[in-house]
């Protein structure tokens, strides 16, 4: 697959679900949760680094362990819990829609010599979309499991995972058909 190593990036799944398009995104979130959790564990059996990277919700004095503990207390842990990072689990704040614009990310891919990311997580159309165009252009492979992905708007979702496949060469697929 690739000559380095491959990490799996989850964008976004810490969130306490209190925002606008909240309620277009839940039923994706929902569908898409059971993926997400899967392939979560299968990468850590495999000894694979899992990435969170999560908006702070501008909360600038926030930690990784406050954004979890005020997701976990709002109204959908649900849907933190089955995702909740453990202790081997890297966690990057970010403040933008990419996973790269002013974080981190870059230089700790590289310090692990990963040269293949897994994106997983929500917005498709949004936060999953720049993120891996950002990856292309730092010459990173790029899969996206179409059913780990969560969106608002399902054909924007659609568009965005075309976009990703024809323009940035990311692989598309299932998840369970992800090999580490």
């Amino acid at each position: 697959m690739s000559n380095g190593r491959s990490a799996v990036v989850v964008i976004d799944m810490i969130n306490t679900y209190e925002h606008g398009d909240a309620d277009l995104l839940l039923p994706s979130v929902e569908k898409a949760l059971p993926a997400m959790g899967r392939l979560i564990h299968r990468a850590r059996e495999h000894g694979v680094p899992v990435i969170y990277v999560n908006d702070n919700f501008g909360q600038w004095r926030s930690h990784h362990g406050e954004i979890l503990e005020s997701a976990l207390a709002g109204a959908r842990a649900d849907l933190v819990e089955p995702l909740r990072p453990d202790g081997d689990s890297l966690f990057v704040v970010k403040a933008r829609h990419s996973i790269f614009f002013e974080t981190p990310l870059a230089y700790l891919l590289s310090q692990l010599d990963i040269d293949h990311i897994t994106l997983c997580g929500q917005v498709t159309e949004q936060c999953v979309l720049y993120s891996a165009l950002d990856a292309h252009i730092r010459h990173l492979q790029i899969t996206v499991p179409e059913d780990a992905v969560a969106h608002i708007h399902a054909d924007l979702a659609e568009a965005a995972l075309k976009m990703m496949r024809t323009n940035m060469g990311a692989t598309i697929q299932h998840s369970d058909a992800i090999q580490f």
